[in-house]
């Protein structure tokens, strides 16, 4: 075909467009395109076909369809099912632009299979999902358990048993799993439409190329992954990814999108040009004073955010999740970057944050800031709030592992994240804490229990990378043993660190598969590694069943004790007529706890009025120390007794007990031994004999 035929625009009828909403969508008769374009004298519509890529013409968009910066044409009796798009930029400085992507695309094509090199190009999908009664959760936040996970690896390993590993079905096809472990919120690392194959390093046993397994560098903010569908047709993964939606919905558990809008896979000055860098770079970039992209998060570029026009692509992009694939809320990677203006300064009032709190699309969705970025911004306490704003508390994070390692100074600290981080969110409650242990980034739960370094050599970059110290103890070995009392204590840290979590004001975040051991022998930033050792190992249950049965346990009684999950940060104030005050702290004798920096015996008693029955109230226990310690129990409140929820050094009690089951305590005094934790709870005497 020659370039007069390409061009020629005699076989297509094209009129000016209409300038909302911008992307591609079916008007009657044809499809309308709209796309923002600064610095262009002209746009072209390139059309190709949807078997192969192959070009079939350029539609110049019409002089009398540009209204400013945005440009518009309707194409008649254009069919989207045989034509994929894409847009081609004369500029007004000269020069042509290489074939870009629709920042608006709701599907990119020509991903093909997982790991193989794209050739995208955009697609106008039909919306024939039928989301039926599908209703969200609606679970209040202070009632919230989540679990964060990869789509692909969590399926991906052969022991998942699933009909299509690694894909939205595999995970839908757990769906049971999830309910029976009892947690109500999964959050998917991202799933915005990203190329696997952009990671340069190459595994250093076998030479092959590594993979961006995480995502974490989008392509596109409002297209699926298309390589995590089982479904590779023409809208294929937009229906399987809004399937699980509706499956998880119809569970009752809630969806949250580990979202990235602080950079994008455009890179640096010589990374590609895809979409938004050949269509307004200086409104979607932070840009130096030699026109080349300022690098704050460490991958090359930095977002734009608080620009006029880009916050309106973010929130047109937060908007079509919300609704279109009707997710509960967001985590925000480096959420930092959403808080720096134009020319690269935090702001104190960020347009972009507030217009996400303030969106009546978004009013039902959970927000959730990491709030750091690359280049030093650290806000945990302080991302601005608007009254919305949830944050993933690396505090929290900090202390607990610091605590159960002993560390000077570390109970103090750890009790004040136990009741919700007061310090750091003054007035607002301990529900905007999202508390965690571990997550996607850095060493599983196991591996913190079994090393003391990371073992990143399999990333390819000679072990260099990732966190240096994660405040880990590998308990007396580095890596795998058959030592048994270097196992008992891995298995009891583990242990201590989930009910430590779960028993926290706040909203807990678990990691997916700590929950029966879990590793990757040692690595703590498997962002490459496509393989088991980014993989979920099913089999791991099996092994591992006392702490599986441990944390479906220790999820039940949070359920089960209100107490455990108040909005409100407990102080040490009696109320009149209460039995005891909100958190009451302990010691080896009651009321005497010891702050002081070598201490390492935290005990805590949290009490809650009810006014339809006996007053909630549980004790918890915990011994960091290298030597077991006796400590004399509290009364618990009127004509209630203490029962035995777990005590983690205790064969009889250390994979916890069913909810409404603990035996009754009939002792005065507890043996706790080195490492050790112990939850009471308080209830009617007579159900079941005393330890």
């Amino acid at each position: 075909m020659t370039t007069r035929e390409l061009l020629a625009p005699a076989r297509w009828c094209t009129t000016a467009g209409r300038a909302q909403p911008l992307g591609a969508s079916h008007v009657p008769g044809g499809v309308n395109f709209a796309l923002h374009a600064s610095g262009a004298s002209a746009v072209r519509l390139v059309l190709m076909a949807a078997t192969d890529g192959a070009p079939v013409a350029e539609l110049p968009f019409p002089e009398s369809g540009r209204f400013g910066t945005l440009f518009t044409v309707t194409v008649h009796g254009l069919d989207p099912g045989r034509f994929h798009y894409g847009y081609r930029v004369e500029y007004t400085s000269g020069g042509l632009s290489p074939v870009l992507l629709d920042p608006y695309a709701t599907e990119l094509a020509g991903a093909g299979e997982w790991g193989e090199r794209p050739r995208y190009r955009c697609a106008v999908p039909a919306d024939d999902f039928d989301w039926g009664e599908d209703r969200p959760p609606g679970i209040p936040q202070d009632e919230l358990i989540v679990y964060e996970t990869h789509v692909r690896g969590y399926t991906r390993h052969a022991s998942s048993a699933v009909t299509s590993p690694g894909t939205y079905a595999g995970l839908r096809e757990k769906i049971p799993y999830l309910r029976g472990l009892g947690v109500n919120c999964v959050e998917l690392l991202p799933l915005f439409e990203f190329d696997e194959t952009d990671n340069t390093y190459v595994s250093p046993t076998t030479g092959e190329p590594l993979r961006n397994f995480w995502g974490y560098n989008s392509v596109g903010f409002f297209a699926p992954k298309a390589g995590y569908a089982a479904d590779t047709g023409p809208g294929g993964p937009a229906r399987e990814l809004k399937g699980l939606v509706k499956a998880l919905h119809a569970a009752g558990i809630a969806v949250i999108l580990d979202v990235v809008y602080n950079h994008t896979a455009e890179g640096d000055h010589r990374g590609p040009t895809l979409s938004l860098r050949g269509l307004d770079e200086s409104a979607y970039y932070l840009l130096d004073d030699q026109g080349r992209p300022v690098n704050l998060t460490a991958t090359g570029n930095t977002v734009n955010c608080n620009h006029p026009v880009t916050r309106a692509l973010i929130l047109d992009s937060l908007r079509h999740w919300a609704t279109e694939y009707r997710v509960d809320g967001f985590r925000f990677d480096m959420a930092a970057v959403l808080t720096r203006g134009s020319d690269g300064l935090t702001l104190s009032a960020p347009p972009l944050v507030e217009a996400i709190a303030r969106d009546p699309a978004l009013a039902h969705c959970v927000l959730v800031a990491e709030a750091t970025d690359a280049a030093g911004a650290y806000q945990v306490g302080s991302f601005p709030a608007y009254g919305r704003w949830s944050e993933w508390n690396m505090r929290y994070r900090d202390a607990i592992r610091r605590f159960l390692l002993g560390r000077p100074g570390s109970a103090g600290e750890f009790a004040t994240r136990l009741v919700g981080s007061p310090d750091l969110y003054p007035g607002r409650g301990a529900t905007p804490s999202v508390n965690y242990i571990t997550c996607h980034d850095g060493l599983t739960l196991a591996d913190w229990t079994s090393y003391d370094r990371r073992h990143n050599e399999a990333n390819g970059e000679d072990g260099r990378d990732g966190i240096p110290d994660e405040e880990s103890w590998n308990c007396g070995h580095e890596g795998p043993t058959d030592d048994p009392p270097v196992l008992l204590l891995r298995a009891r840290q583990a242990r201590n660190a989930l009910l430590l979590l779960l028993a926290s004001q706040g909203v807990p975040m678990l990691l997916a598969g700590d929950e029966f051991g879990r590793t990757q022998h040692g690595n703590n930033n498997a962002y490459g590694q496509d393989s088991p050792l980014g993989w979920v190992d099913w089999d791991r249950r099996a092994s591992h069943a006392g702490l599986l049965d441990f944390t479906r346990r220790a999820i039940a009684l949070r359920k089960a004790h209100p107490v455990l999950r108040r909005t409100a940060h407990p102080d040490g104030d009696s109320r009149p007529a209460a039995p005891c005050p909100p958190v009451s702290w302990h010691g080896e004798e009651p009321w005497q706890p010891d702050w002081s920096s070598g201490s390492t015996l935290l005990a805590a008693m949290l009490c809650e009025e009810r006014d339809d029955g006996p007053a909630d109230c549980v004790y918890l226990a915990v011994n960091s120390g290298g030597s077991g310690r006796t400590v004399r129990l509290p009364e618990p409140p009127p004509d209630l007794r203490w029962h035995v929820f777990a005590d983690t050094g205790s064969p009889a009690h250390q994979n916890g007990h069913e909810v409404g089951e603990e035996p009754v305590c009939s002792r005065t005094h507890w043996q706790l031994a080195a490492h050790a934790s112990l939850l009471l709870v308080a209830g009617p005497a007579g159900r079941g004999a005393g330890p």
